[in-house]
């Protein structure tokens, strides 16, 4: 049976602290009309201005995912609820919110990942989309590699990353992404910085919202963070929470085995974006 395209039932929010700004906001899911994607909607600008998250549309991959438009809108930080919608298999959502960043949360995608179970998931009349390459895709740059080989059945991660100074170095997972297990495995993994990253963004006017609620800090041999580690490796379950939800920016759910090393925004969303390039270039030729 083939399998169809799927939204929310009903809306959903929640409330919290944006991590950079330190403002409170307000995060809101809305059922999606068929083949629209996942557009974020800020409802404080003037005419209600809409980005679809796309990796063609993303400004900046520094702090977290960055999407925006030439003179529109900018929403920063998607990539936690991104995950979440990838994982759920939510092809069409829109994302409104009423400030540039949505709430931090405990840091995870967890909360919104029970924000889309509340809303509840229905099936649409459109045939799903998904995508996976004829040929292995990859982006490197340094020590960081993802890459992406076929498997047209299943997303499967396998991931390892490090950091210095971290106490549990190298981690390492494998994941094969379901829906069920997604909220038990992956989604609890909160974010984490390097005391040293912390004191130059702090520098800048940045985390402003940031607090131990909200991530895990690397510092000196120890992570520091206000309830004990949910995962001896939580730090490479967050990697591969933020891979699910930079590779959704291929536009539809992306199938294949994934081997990433060291893996981050840049390479992340540099992979996306070849991945959509090649989806438009295969709708181009069948249109042809």
């Amino acid at each position: 049976m083939t399998a169809k395209q799927q939204t929310i039932a009903g809306s959903a929010f929640i409330s919290g602290i944006a991590l950079h700004t330190g403002a409170r906001a307000t995060l809101r899911l809305l059922p999606g009309a068929e083949n629209t994607g996942i557009v974020f909607r800020r409802v404080d600008l003037p005419g209600r201005p809409e980005v679809r998250a796309l990796a063609s549309n993303v400004v900046d991959v520094q702090r977290g995912t960055s999407i925006g438009v030439a003179g529109g809108a900018v929403v920063y930080t998607v990539e936690h609820i991104m995950s979440a919608l990838h994982a759920c298999r939510v092809d069409n959502c829109v994302v409104e919110m009423d400030g540039m960043e949505p709430p931090i949360c405990d840091g995870s995608s967890l909360p919104y990942y029970r924000m889309i179970e509340s809303a509840g998931i229905v099936e649409q009349a459109a045939p799903a989309l998904s995508f996976t390459p004829a040929a292995p895709v990859w982006a490197e740059q340094g020590s960081s590699k993802v890459v992406l080989l076929p498997d047209p059945e299943k997303l499967s991660i396998s991931c390892v990353t490090s950091f210095k100074g971290c106490p549990f170095d190298p981690q390492y997972q494998e994941y094969t992404l379901d829906s069920g297990s997604y909220g038990t495995e992956i989604a609890p993994g909160r974010t984490f910085v390097d005391y040293a990253d912390l004191k130059q963004l702090l520098a800048v006017g940045l985390v402003k919202g940031g607090s131990l609620d909200a991530a895990a800090i690397i510092h000196d041999g120890a992570i520091i963070c206000k309830e004990k580690l949910r995962f001896s490796n939580e730090i490479v379950r967050h990697k591969i929470l933020d891979l699910i939800g930079d590779l959704f920016l291929a536009g539809r759910r992306i199938t294949g085995r994934v081997i990433a090393v060291k893996p981050g925004h840049p390479r992340n969303v540099e992979l996306a974006g070849k991945l959509l390039r090649e989806i438009l270039s295969t709708q181009s030729g069948t249109e042809n």
